[in-house]
C-alpha cells in the first residue's frame, strides 16, 4: 500500500484549513477569513483500500511580531522536515506574491511537490491565464492544480495525484480514526473559531481559549472553557452588551461541538484578562503553545 505524511503550506489565508477539512471529509481544522487563524500543526487522516495519507494542516506564513508568532514559525519549520510529500498552496485570485515566493524558497529540494493555484473561483479564464504567468518564480513542482477548496469536483483529484507520488509504505493510525487531535485540542479550536467570527479584526489574534473541564454526564457533556484576552477594553467588547456577544460565540460553540461529538453540549464561558500573553513564555505553554 502507499501512506505517507503530506504538509499543507503557504501563507495566511490561502484557504489551507477549508482544503484539508475538504480532503479528509470532516471538520478537522477550523477556518476564518482573518489571517493567521491555525495555530497548531494539525493532522488530518484519509485511509483507503490504496493506502494512508496523514495531512499536516500548518499555521500560514507572516512576518512574526511576538513569541506566538515565532511559535507558528516554528511550526512551519517543523513541516517542512520528514514529509514524503508538500502541498504549496498559493490564492491565485489575487496572483503571486512577494511573500509567496519567499515562502517557496524554503520549501526542500528533495521532496516531491505540488503547487495548489487556489480560489480559481473567485477569478475569470483570462485572470487565471494571466496570473499563471508569474508561476515560474516559485520554483519547480512535480504536479501543478488550479482548484477552489470549496468545489468538491476541483478538488477530487488531489487524492489521486498525491498516492502517485507517495511511496509505499505502513498503515500509521487505524482506519476509523481521522484525526488525532484530542477533544480537548478540539474544543478550544471550535470556541476560537466562533469566536474570531463573532470579533473584530484586531482582537481575534490575541485570543487564546483554554479549556478548564470537560468531563461526561449522564444527559451530555459538560465543558467549562476560558477565553483569554490580552486588554481590558477586549474583555468588555468580547462579552459585548448585556453578555449577547458571548453567549452568541457560547451557542455556535455549543452547536458545532454537539455535531461533531455526536451528544449534547452544556458549556459554561468566561472571559479573562492576561496582558501580553503573546510575549510570555510562561502563558504560551500554559495555554497550550509549546515548543
Amino acid at each position: 500500500m502507499k501512506s505517507g505524511f503530506v504538509a499543507i503550506v503557504g501563507r495566511a489565508n490561502v484557504g489551507k484549513s477549508t482544503l484539508i477539512n475538504a480532503l479528509v471529509g470532516e471538520k478537522i481544522s477550523i477556518v476564518s477569513s482573518k489571517s493567521q487563524t491555525t495555530r497548531h500543526n494539525i493532522q488530518g487522516i484519509v485511509t483507503e483500500e490504496r493506502g494512508q495519507i496523514v495531512f499536516v494542516d500548518t499555521p500560514g506564513m507572516h512576518r512574526p511580531k511576538n513569541k506566538l508568532d515565532d511559535y507558528m514559525i516554528e511550526r512551519i519549520n517543523e513541516s517542512l522536515v520528514d514529509m514524503d510529500v508538500l502541498l504549496f498552496m498559493v490564492d491565485i485570485s489575487v496572483g503571486i506574491g512577494p511573500g509567496d515566493v519567499f515562502m517557496a524558497k524554503k520549501l526542500p529540494p528533495n521532496v516531491p511537490k505540488m503547487l495548489l493555484l487556489n480560489k480559481i473561483d473567485l477569478i475569470d479564464e483570462e485572470t487565471l491565464f494571466e496570473h499563471k504567468k508569474q508561476i515560474g518564480e516559485l520554483g519547480e513542482f512535480d504536479r501543478v492544480l488550479a482548484i477552489s477548496a470549496l468545489n468538491e469536483k476541483t478538488v477530487v483529484g488531489i487524492l489521486d495525484l498525491l498516492f502517485e507520488l507517495l511511496p509505499e509504505g505502513p498503515q500509521y493510525y487505524p482506519s476509523d480514526v481521522s484525526s488525532n487531535m484530542s477533544n480537548e485540542v478540539l474544543i478550544s479550536e471550535v470556541i476560537r473559531e466562533k469566536a474570531m467570527h463573532y470579533l473584530d479584526e484586531e482582537i481575534p489574534h490575541g485570543i487564546a481559549v483554554v479549556v478548564e473541564e470537560f468531563h461526561q454526564e449522564e444527559k451530555g457533556l459538560y465543558i467549562s472553557a476560558t477565553i483569554i484576552v490580552e486588554k481590558d477594553s477586549h474583555k468588555g467588547i468580547v462579552i459585548g452588551k448585556g453578555g449577547r456577544k458571548l453567549k452568541g460565540i457560547g451557542k455556535a460553540a455549543r452547536e458545532e461541538l454537539s455535531l461533531l461529538l455526536g451528544q449534547p453540549i452544556y458549556m459554561e464561558l468566561w472571559v479573562k484578562v492576561r496582558k501580553g500573553w503573546r510575549q510570555s513564555s510562561h502563558y504560551l505553554e500554559e495555554y497550550g503553545y509549546r515548543k
